[in-house]
């Protein structure tokens, strides 16, 4: 008797949740890292929020990908491993942008698979979700990340400190937002709105 698996198109789909999914947990990573730096009550507060909003979404596309009938591939070179290969955050106003220009990803690139035309009803309601928070996510870091940028250099240079940690980490981000969607289409040949009804 034959193994009930997934079709091609659920496997790829699948694997592009999984994709989501490593950016989530390894986000969650990143948060754990900025709770040892940020210790004021309000900080503890945020992060504490944030991290289970992350840890949320990774279960959120978990279970979007076993209601597929499939399982979550292990990602060893997403978007947050390649990241994490080329830059090496040092305070914590670098950690905080970071953490603001990985979330905007993150909210970009949900809203675009959103825009996709026929994404499935309930991938789409898993999108709407993660996205929603990821608005907060980013508005609150940015705030913390003035915040930190005065106490590390003073008020009147906070906003080029501010500006400059952002500048540098965007254009890692798109070096290797660049790299994933190439990946994206080689292994889905420009065809993943297709794969969106499973």
């Amino acid at each position: 008797m034959a193994e009930n698996r997934p079709g091609e198109a659920t496997e790829r789909l699948a694997l592009l949740m999984s994709y989501y999914r490593d950016a989530e947990l390894r986000g969650a990573a990143l948060l754990l890292r900025l709770l040892a730096y940020l210790p004021d009550p309000a900080s503890q507060t945020k992060l504490s929020l944030h991290l289970a909003d992350e840890t949320r979404h990774a279960w959120l596309w978990t279970r979007r990908i076993n209601e597929l009938g499939a399982s979550p591939v292990p990602v060893t070179d997403g978007y947050q491993s390649r990241i994490g290969r080329r830059v090496l955050p040092r305070s914590v106003v670098d950690l905080l942008a970071l953490t603001v220009v990985v979330e905007e990803r993150s909210y970009e690139r949900y809203l675009e698979h959103a825009a996709r035309p026929n994404v499935d009803p309930r991938t789409l309601e898993v999108l709407r979700e993660v996205s929603k928070d990821e608005k907060w996510h980013i508005a609150w870091v940015r705030e913390k990340l003035l915040e930190a940028a005065r106490a590390e250099v003073g008020p009147e240079r906070a906003e080029e400190r501010v500006r400059t940690a952002l500048e540098k980490y965007r254009k890692v981000d798109q070096e290797v937002y660049e790299e994933l969607l190439a990946k994206e289409r080689e292994t889905f040949g420009g065809r993943l709105a297709q794969f969106e009804r499973s």
